[in-house]
């Protein structure tokens, strides 16, 4: 199917009615390759087998390339079919992609035999791997094969071991993307949910333990964190219950509020580095106005030098796409949830000679849902817009960063 004419493509669809892991990890290989080669149409239709595929590992490789497809219209039709695939399942788009979240098999220690010594494999609270040998001493990494060791069983076992610690740095940075992603769009979970997909996975649960959770409402509200055992606990270490009804959520200065410190503190002292930065993020609040019209009206007038305008891609931001005379009229940034936050500039940016382009002055600044319009100015009906206070406060945090010359987390 790779290198068949496109009036071959009977062999690529075919790939549909006869799934296999193998072939979904190798598709997903090609369709990354092929838009390089100018076959965007083949990509795409390597993206509607994948979904037709439907076998986990097909839908896992259709949201790898959802997340990392450098051709945004191919990327965004991995999204497509995910969301496809998600629906036909009953689920969302975010809840199929935490149950596509592996575990590598290490659920439990994985030993590897080397023929007359053997070693064992098993993930760190830091998501890397530990290796011990046959007495229990901890090594810094899997010998390589000597000598005296089975050449076949050994050269297996080290391979699996590079593949291991390869594919666990992906898993590894993939969830602390997505976690912290779904702090900023105060994305909930049920708590069957939580326990049999964040507390309770072999991997999740490792970068859970070293976060602090949210649940409840109004003065039953809580922050917890997962404990040693596994059982839940607040701030002042006293057990936490989790009602069957409850929703869970990834906490936030916002919601932590005065005990903001008072964790920061009980994770310091149990010396638990946590995954993202999550508790020394400002917590920032809209203005009424700004919440009657969605309009920030703060950031407007605000000079960013070119250059930071640019390098504000690494940080999330989308710069437009090219309009009159081939000027980028400005930046956009989606927390999630169909949000769009639009920062309109003046002059613009030069697609032609972006490095070339003076700075810029923020003209408008607007957070509304769905794509953003450029002619946003002081004849657009108000618009009120309903946010999560933790999704608020990143807006504007990730706006001030982008109008200061101060830095932060970025999510």
């Amino acid at each position: 199917a790779a290198g068949a004419p496109a009036k071959d493509g009977w062999a690529l669809t075919q790939l549909a009615h006869f799934p296999s892991d193998a072939a979904a990890v190798r598709l997903a290989e090609l369709v990354r390759a092929w838009p390089d080669e100018n076959k965007h149409k083949r990509a795409a239709a390597g993206l509607a087998v994948l979904g037709a595929m439907g076998t986990e590992a097909a839908l896992r490789a259709l949201h790898g390339l959802s997340e990392k497809l450098k051709f945004k219209g191919l990327k965004d039709e991995a999204g497509r079919r995910l969301t496809a695939a998600a629906k036909r399942l009953g689920l969302r788009r975010e809840q199929l992609a935490d149950r596509l979240v592996p575990d590598l098999g290490l659920g439990a220690p994985i030993v590897l035999d080397y023929g007359p010594r053997t070693f064992t494999v098993e993930a760190d609270e830091h998501l890397a791997l530990r290796v011990t040998d046959g007495t229990g001493k901890v090594l810094k990494a899997l010998p390589k094969p000597g000598a005296k060791d089975d050449a076949d069983a050994a050269g297996e076992a080290y391979r699996r071991y590079t593949a291991l610690k390869k594919d666990l740095r992906t898993v590894a940075a993939d969830q602390v993307r997505r976690l912290e992603a779904a702090m900023v769009a105060a994305r909930t979970w049920s708590v069957p949910e939580f326990e049999a997909l964040i507390a309770g996975h072999p991997l999740n649960r490792r970068l859970a333990r070293r976060l602090v959770w949210w649940t409840g409402t109004g003065s039953a509200a809580t922050g917890f964190r997962i404990a040693e055992d596994g059982s839940y606990a607040d701030a002042d270490d006293a057990r936490v219950a989790l009602p069957a009804d409850a929703r869970v959520r990834l906490a936030h200065p916002v919601l932590l509020g005065e005990r903001t410190g008072d964790w920061i503190a009980l994770l310091t002292d149990y010396e638990l580095l946590q995954p993202f930065d999550q508790l020394a993020r400002p917590a920032l609040a809209l203005t009424d106005e700004e919440r009657a019209t969605g309009r920030l009206a703060r950031a407007e007038g605000a000079v960013i030098e070119a250059v930071r305008v640019l390098g504000a891609t690494g940080q999330g931001w989308q710069r437009a796409k090219p309009e009159d005379a081939g000027v980028e009229p400005g930046l956009t940034w989606s927390p999630g949830n169909g949000l769009m936050v639009a920062v309109a500039l003046e002059p613009g940016i030069w697609a032609g000679a972006a490095t070339q382009s003076p700075d810029q002055t923020v003209r408008s600044a607007v957070v509304s849902r769905g794509e953003p319009c450029w002619w946003f100015d002081e004849r657009r009906p108000p618009r009120p817009v309903d946010l999560d206070p933790v999704t608020a406060s990143e807006i504007l945090a990730r706006l001030e960063r982008l109008t200061t010359s101060g830095g932060g987390p970025a999510a």
